[in-house]
């Protein structure tokens, strides 16, 4: 996989993703360079047109890496990785098919704690360069579970004895009235459709954010960032 932009590079590197680095040749001195050559990574200084043919765009940064493939785990690995944590928060994405926002949703998991990320196979976001750019890296160290069914795996978490927690605009009860000292997953639903109503119907608790402007929605990982922080801060 090529990636671009050089924070999504450098937590690559750290993460041992990197095969090899191309960078523009002024940026032979970079601290990601320094640390790319320390661990023995490949580095090949260039000029703008061939990192732009490389990239096939020209929003590079002056970075472009060929990196290892992101991979996803499956649900019962995410669930054992988090059960040491004394109350475990995953994040189930329901509806969410671009890339962009799916990065920026992993950026904020990584950033609020978030234990690990449950997506679909099929029919939404992939895991690929997009969303490693817009996550600036994230993507390295958030797990991420593909599950063919989200009902199922709802159903595979409350038997694990997670509280499932829907954010959806026409609920009746407000974010911050629900206990969250519990292991929890919390489901975001695409702008345009929300979470589908099997899903809905499955979890524990439905809420919304309280809004008293003129628009009627949030950005799905602006909602994730407001609901992520306050299940934290719930929980001091």
């Amino acid at each position: 996989m090529i990636i671009t932009g050089r924070n999504a590079i450098r937590e690559a590197l750290r993460a041992g993703n990197v095969k090899s680095l191309s960078v523009l040749s002024r940026l032979d001195k970079d601290p990601v360079v320094k640390e790319a050559r320390g661990l023995n990574v490949p580095v090949k200084l260039v000029d703008d047109n061939e990192l732009t043919r490389m990239a096939k765009n020209s929003s590079h940064q002056g970075f472009v890496a060929i990196s290892k493939d992101l991979e996803t785990v499956t649900l019962d690995e995410l669930i054992q990785s988090a059960k040491n944590t004394t109350y475990p928060l995953l994040l189930m994405l329901d509806g969410i098919e671009d890339p962009q926002n799916l990065g920026a949703i992993i950026r904020t998991a990584d950033a609020l704690g978030v234990d690990g990320v449950i997506i679909k196979k099929r029919g939404e976001a992939p895991l690929n360069a997009t969303v490693s750019k817009v996550s600036t890296g994230a993507v390295n160290w958030v797990k991420v579970a593909s599950v063919v069914n989200l009902t199922q795996a709802i159903n595979t978490l409350k038997e694990k004895g997670y509280w499932i927690v829907a954010s959806d605009g026409e609920a009746k009860q407000d974010y911050d009235e629900v206990d969250y000292k519990s292991p929890i997953c919390l489901i975001i639903g695409s702008e345009g459709f929300g979470i589908s109503k099997l899903v809905l119907k499955n979890s524990d608790f439905v809420v919304k954010i309280p809004m008293c402007g003129h628009v009627n929605s949030l950005n799905a990982s602006v909602s994730t960032a407001i609901l992520a922080a306050e299940i934290q801060r719930s929980r001091k």
